[in-house]
């Protein structure tokens, strides 16, 4: 994630805070210091906030764990001041396995909580349990109940807590995953409806920015999964522009210019003889025009080739590779020979296209004769 900064690496796993968690921090000391408390209060408060997130990172390890037993691996897991985010390279639509994953998380918090209770017991006495103050009291009571209340908030039912995931994996073991998709983010974004009036009768900022928070998580939940459905099975040859110009490394600036104004295409693959060797891409295109380097070559411009998909390539896989590297488009080739290109806006004219086709709506013949349907 942009803006995060790697503080360690727990089970294989890179642990990332980003910038704004430490602006919680100073926030926090700031307002105990505002209130009149003594700096020990006040670091103590800190203490309460960091000791949390480390309860929110074996939280977001517990999901990661979990999905290590079905062979999912984890990227990385973020630290924000709204929580954590283990980015899972996808999620299982087993429904028994998501209900794991699921579950793994707030089972972490319940069993620190646990621990902490019994050493309460042990150490100080069942009163330390209801020693329970806003300043001052018991740390270890405050960090139990906290642990308790994540446990309770995660399980709600709506995304992207895990209390949604839970009701999609129990609804997808009746029911199509797409279909069990859209009944639990329905029922998050009913929830996210019941927060925003809470809070907009108490006033609470807070229940509002929750509100908000899982309406757009449920949104975006229901959208990649129908992304995913459709895509599924296709592969890329299915999508793939096939008309297109391609460009001469020797070729002068100008001709690429030319070739930009006069078509709908953007990006060039760039050819020595019949060997792929690059690709101009319009922003660098306009970069080069911007900076006057208008007697380069197309060789001085272009990027050289670092990624390239097969035709029978999943689109599935291909589009999420390409959202996660920030790829716009990349050539496809058929044993080494580029026969189109695959654009993430190519991707979204085919699905529009296969919406349309659904319909019965008759379609412009740019888009008939745009993709190879074979």
């Amino acid at each position: 994630m942009g803006w995060s900064s790697k503080i360690g690496r727990l089970a294989g796993i890179d642990i990332y805070v980003h910038w704004t968690f430490w602006i919680l921090l100073v926030w926090i000391l700031g307002v105990h210091l505002i209130d009149g408390q003594s700096l020990a209060a006040a670091l103590q408060g800190v203490g309460l906030i960091l000791a949390v997130f480390g309860c929110v990172v074996l939280h977001e390890l517990g999901h990661a764990l979990a999905a290590r037993r079905f062979n999912i691996r984890t990227k990385d897991i973020t630290i924000l001041p709204i929580g954590g985010v283990a980015r899972l390279e996808r999620m299982p639509e087993e429904p028994r396995q998501e209900l794991g994953v699921a579950l793994a998380g707030p089972m972490v918090n319940l069993l620190i909580a646990a621990g902490i209770l019994a050493a309460l017991v042990l150490v100080y006495s069942w009163a330390a349990i209801f020693d329970l103050r806003v300043v001052g009291g018991n740390f270890l009571t405050k960090l139990m109940i906290i642990n308790v209340a994540l446990a309770i908030f995660n399980l709600l039912p709506a995304f992207p807590m895990d209390g949604g995931r839970v009701v999609r994996a129990l609804l997808a073991t009746r029911f199509d995953y797409a279909q069990a998709t859209q009944w639990a983010a329905t029922l998050g974004q009913l929830m996210a409806f019941g927060f925003g009036a809470l809070g907009f009768l108490l006033g609470n900022f807070w229940l509002l920015f929750i509100a908000l928070f899982v309406y757009l998580g449920a949104q975006q939940e229901a959208y990649a999964v129908q992304i995913r459905s459709v895509l599924r099975g296709v592969p890329v040859r299915s999508a793939m522009i096939t008309q297109f110009r391609t460009l001469s490394a020797d070729d002068p600036m100008e001709r690429a210019l030319n070739e930009l104004i006069s078509g709908y295409q953007q990006d060039f693959p760039v050819m020595d003889g019949s060997r792929l060797v690059g690709l101009l891409t319009r922003a660098d295109l306009l970069r080069a025009l911007w900076e006057g380097r208008r007697h380069a070559q197309v060789a001085d411009l272009m990027r050289p080739i670092g990624q390239a998909v097969e035709d029978l390539d999943m689109l599935e896989t291909t589009y999420q590779r390409m959202q996660e590297s920030q790829c716009s488009v990349l050539p496809v080739l058929r044993a080494n020979s580029l026969v189109g290109l695959i654009t993430l806006e190519n991707i979204a004219e085919w699905m529009m296209i296969q919406s349309a086709m659904a319909a019965g709506l008759k379609l412009h013949p740019r888009f008939q004769n745009s993709f190879s349907w074979q």
